[in-house]
């Protein structure tokens, strides 16, 4: 009976242990994510998703999620290549599509995309006039993904894009550039005003050359006028006969006279 029991509570005990062991060699590997196998220290295989076990003691697992991430690069002070000092900042999209070389090329993929970018954006900042930074935002984001993607390509990252978020300028620099604005919109106005009137100043020397051409056009015109002018009974209609009415009233008289 002692027996009995001394080997029933050994197995309950070896059953408990072997599960506690069993337990914590599982690795579950989501999805989204590869694990990274070590056996003693060394890099043996990359585990797909599903559950994994591991030798405890002796085997680790790291995972590495290679999903899309952003990387929200924070405020750079840069001077541009005409010496103006400016503030930018950015967002920058990658994902890891070799798990074993982000883990074992770099210490930290994630420090090292952030520091590289930072250092990236200003450098290309430093490559360019404000006003190509203002204007050409979508190229220097480009060269800016162009640059960090073949920097990291060891790493196994790939930059998806980079995109500038903000441009902050001094404050006198922003006065400048607002009278700037001010004064090209004018010069604008000033431009089709003076275009508008040279179009009027057209219509009108041609519509006089065709009622200088045509006998009684003017006549007629005039006739139109006071029309238009009587409509309305309030107003004043000070006539002063044009010469055409003149000159043929000269001609009927002198019709008579003969």
């Amino acid at each position: 009976m002692d027996f009995f029991t001394t080997f029933l509570s050994f197995a309950i005990a070896f059953s408990f242990i072997l599960g506690f062991i069993l337990l914590i060699s599982i690795r579950q590997v989501n999805q989204y994510e590869r694990g990274l196998k070590f056996m003693l220290g060394k890099y043996r295989l990359t585990a797909m998703p599903g559950w994994r076990l591991i030798i405890p003691v002796i085997q680790s697992m790291t995972k590495v999620d290679i999903r899309v991430k952003a990387v929200d690069v924070p405020d750079q002070d840069a001077i541009t290549k005409d010496n103006v000092s400016v503030n930018v900042n950015a967002v920058l999209y990658y994902k890891v599509i070799s798990a074993e070389k982000a883990i074992l090329e770099v210490e930290n993929f994630y420090y090292a995309v952030s520091q590289l970018a930072q250092t990236t954006m200003r450098d290309v900042v430093g490559e360019v006039d404000l006003d190509e930074l203002l204007t050409k935002r979508d190229q220097i984001s480009d060269r800016i993904q162009q640059i960090v993607d073949e920097a990291t390509d060891p790493w196994g990252i790939q930059v998806v894009s980079v995109d500038l978020k903000h441009i902050e300028l001094p404050k006198d620099m922003q006065r400048t550039i607002a009278k700037q604005a001010e004064a090209e919109r004018e010069r604008r106005a000033v431009i089709i005003k003076a275009e508008g009137e040279v179009a009027a100043a057209d219509n009108m020397s041609k519509a006089a050359k065709v009622l200088a051409e045509s006998d009684g056009a003017l006549h007629l015109r005039t006739l139109q006028s006071i029309n238009d002018l009587s409509s309305d009974q309030s107003n004043t209609v000070i006539f002063a006969l044009p010469l055409e009415v003149l000159r043929a009233f000269e001609s009927m008289s002198k019709d008579k006279n003969k």
